[in-house]
C-alpha cells in the first residue's frame, strides 16, 4: 500500500516543503529510505522503528520503501520523523486514509515515542501555509511559536501515541493538544533601561533621538566614562514597537537559530545585539556548514551595538559595508547562495586612542602615530556609511551630581513614533519606510528644501570639500530632523544641525567633509 505525507526542512531561514512517500509491499523484509539524504535523516529509520515499537505498535515483516521528494534536493535535519511514522502507519493500514494526509508534520521522535521540539518551526509553518496546507502537527514545545502564523491551524502533540489517537478521531486527545491560551503577548517596559537615568550628554541624547527616528547609523567617540555605552544601551527603549509583520520576520530568524522556547515563543521587543570585539567574521555575517544567520541578522529590525569599534578585526568591520547599504547580507557556500535579513540600525562607540584620552594631552600618553594607527582600523568607507557621528564629552560636576533628571524614554519614544508615522505615510506604496533607507533617486522627491536651506547648502559646498554620499546622508538626517519637528519642508536650521552631526567627529580622522 502507498501513502504520501507532507513535511519540510530549513534552507537558510526559509522553510522548504518536502513530500514523504511510503510504500509497503510483500518481499524480503527491509526498511529503506531514499532521496538524497544526509546522515541525520538516514538515522530517522532507527528512531521511527524504535519509537513505533515503544508506542505499542508492532509492524509485520514487510518490504518498506520511504522516498523524499524532490529527490534532487539534499534533505537535512530531524524534521521528518513524524511524517515518516504516519506515512508508514497508513501504508501498513494501521491508520486509515483521511483528510489529515493533506496536513503537514514537523518534529523529531525520541526512542520512547515522545515528540521533541525542533528549530525553525515558524519558517516551516509559513512554508506550509504558502503551499495551501490548512493544518500542521508540531511538537507541543513548539505550539505557541507555530500559533504566531495566522490562517493555519497548529496542533501541538507530545507523543506519537497522542498523535495517532488524534488522527483516529479521538476528540479528547485533540482537545488536550489544543488546550491553553495562546497569548499574543505585549512588550513589557518594566525594568527597562531608561534615558531619564542619563546625566547630561545633551548632544548624545539628541543624536540618539534623531538616529532612532530615521533609522540612521550612529557613532559615539570619546574618552572612557563619558556615557557612550550607557546611552547606546538605552536606544532600544526609544524605538517604536515592532509591527506584526516585523515580529514575524524577527521571530523567524530567532526560531531558525534555536533562540525561542516555550517561555519565549516569539520576539516582541526590538532586538539589541552587542557582540564582543573578538567576534569572528562568520559569526557576524552568518554561515557554517549548514548556513545559519549571524549577528547582523539577529539584530535586524533592531540595534547592532559595536562597543570599542576600533578593537574589532578590520575584515569583520569591512563586511558591514554592503548590509548597511542594502539591509541584507549575502552568504555564498557550496550548498548555494543565501540571503539573510540585516535591516538593523548600527550604533558604535569607540575611544579616540589606545589609552582613550586623546586629544587631552594632559592625560593621553599615546603618540600621534599610535593614535592614527588606532583610528585607522576604522576605514573611511565604513565611516562614510555612518550618518551621525558625535563626540562624547566628559561630564561636568554639576551634570554628574545634579538632581535634575532628563526626559524619560517614553517621552522621547512618543516623538520618535510620530516621526516614524510621518515617514510611513510619505513612503506609502514604496519599498522603504524610514528616511535612513532612502536611495539617491528618492532625495529629490522626498527632501524638498526651502529657499534659505538651498542657499545655505550652495554657499557651504562652495567653501567645503564634499562628495555625493556625504551630501545624501546629510539630506536624510535633515529630513528626519524636520519630521521630528513636524515640518513638511527642510529648513536651514535642519541642514545646519545635520551637517554638525556629519562633521562633529571628523577631526579625529584628519578633518574635512567625511
Amino acid at each position: 500500500m502507498f501513502c504520501k505525507t507532507n513535511s519540510g526542512q530549513l534552507v537558510g531561514i526559509d522553510g522548504q516543503m518536502i513530500q514523504v512517500e511510503a510504500d509497503v509491499s510483500d518481499g524480503l523484509p527491509s526498511f529503506e529510505m531514499v532521496g538524497y539524504l544526509a546522515a541525520d535523516v538516514r538515522e530517522a529509520k532507527e528512531r521511527v522503528q524504535t519509537a513505533l515499537r515503544n508506542s505499542g505498535i508492532s509492524l509485520r515483516p514487510k518490504r518498506v520503501m520511504v522516498n523524499f521528494s524532490p529527490a534532487n534536493e539534499r534533505k537535512e535535519g530531524s524534521y521528518f520523523d513524524m511524517a515518516i511514522a504516519i506515512a508508514v502507519l497508513v501504508a501498513y493500514a494501521i491508520l486509515p486514509e483521511g483528510p489529515f494526509l493533506k496536513a503537514a508534520f514537523f518534529g523529531e521522535l525520541g526512542l520512547d515515542g515522545t515528540i521533541r521540539g525542533v528549530k525553525g518551526i515558524l519558517s516551516l509553518v509559513l512554508a506550509a501555509k504558502r503551499r495551501g496546507i490548512a493544518r500542521c502537527f508540531v511538537p507541543r514545545a513548539n505550539r505557541r511559536e507555530a500559533s504566531m502564523v495566522e490562517g493555519i491551524e497548529s496542533v501541538g502533540v507530545a507523543s506519537l501515541e497522542e498523535l495517532i489517537l488524534i488522527l483516529k478521531g479521538n476528540r479528547e486527545a485533540e482537545m488536550l493538544a489544543q488546550e491553553g491560551e495562546i497569548g499574543q503577548g505585549e512588550r513589557s517596559l518594566a525594568g527597562e533601561l531608561d534615558f531619564s537615568e542619563v546625566k547630561g550628554e545633551a548632544v548624545l541624547r539628541r543624536a540618539s533621538e534623531i538616529a532612532a527616528a530615521g533609522q540612521h547609523n550612529l557613532l559615539f567617540i570619546g574618552p572612557p566614562g563619558s556615557g557612550k555605552t550607557m546611552v547606546a544601551r538605552r536606544i532600544p527603549s526609544i524605538l517604536p514597537l515592532l509591527s506584526q509583520e516585523e515580529r514575524l520576520e524577527v521571530s523567524q530568524v530567532y526560531s531558525v537559530c534555536g533562540l525561542l522556547n516555550e517561555e519565549r515563543p516569539f520576539v516582541y521587543e526590538r532586538p539589541f545585539r552587542s557582540p564582543h570585539h573578538s567576534v569572528t567574521l562568520q559569526a557576524m555575517t552568518g554561515g557554517g556548514a549548514v548556513p545559519k544567520p549571524g549577528e547582523l541578522s539577529l539584530a535586524s529590525k533592531g540595534v547592532l551595538f559595536l562597543d570599542e569599534l576600533a578593537e574589532f578585526q578590520r575584515g569583520t568591520l569591512e563586511v558591514l559595508r554592503q548590509p548597511l547599504e542594502e539591509g541584507k547580507i549575502h552568504v555564498a557556500r557550496v550548498q548555494g547562495a543565501f540571503v539573510f535579513p540585516a535591516d538593523m540600525m548600527l550604533v558604535a562607540a569607540t575611544n579616540p586612542c589606545p589609552c582613550g584620552y586623546y586629544p587631552d594631552r594632559n592625560q593621553c600618553i599615546c603618540s600621534t602615530r599610535q593614535v592614527k594607527r588606532y583610528l585607522g582600523k576604522i576605514s573611511k568607507p565604513l565611516l562614510d556609511r555612518i550618518d551621525i557621528r558625535v563626540e562624547a564629552k566628559p561630564l561636568r560636576y554639576e551634570e554628574a551630581f545634579g538632581q535634575e533628571r532628563g526626559e524619560s524614554s517614553a517621552q522621547i519614544r512618543a516623538r520618535v513614533e510620530k516621526a516614524r508615522q510621518r515617514q510611513r505615510e510619505r513612503f506609502w506604496g514604496s519599498a522603504i519606510s524610514v528616511n535612513g533607507r532612502m536611495r539617491a533617486k528618492d532625495l529629490k522627491r522626498y527632501c524638498q528644501m526651502d529657499a534659505a536651506a538651498e542657499r545655505f547648502l550652495q554657499r557651504f559646498f562652495q567653501e567645503q570639500p564634499f562628495h555625493m554620499r556625504s551630501y545624501e546622508k546629510s539630506l536624510k538626517v535633515a529630513r528626519t530632523i524636520a519630521d521630528l519637528q513636524g515640518e513638511e519642508s527642510i529648513r536651514e536650521e535642519h541642514i545646519k544641525e545635520a551637517i554638525f552631526y556629519r562633521r562633529a567627529a571628523s577631526e579625529y580622522w584628519g578633518g574635512g567633509w567625511l
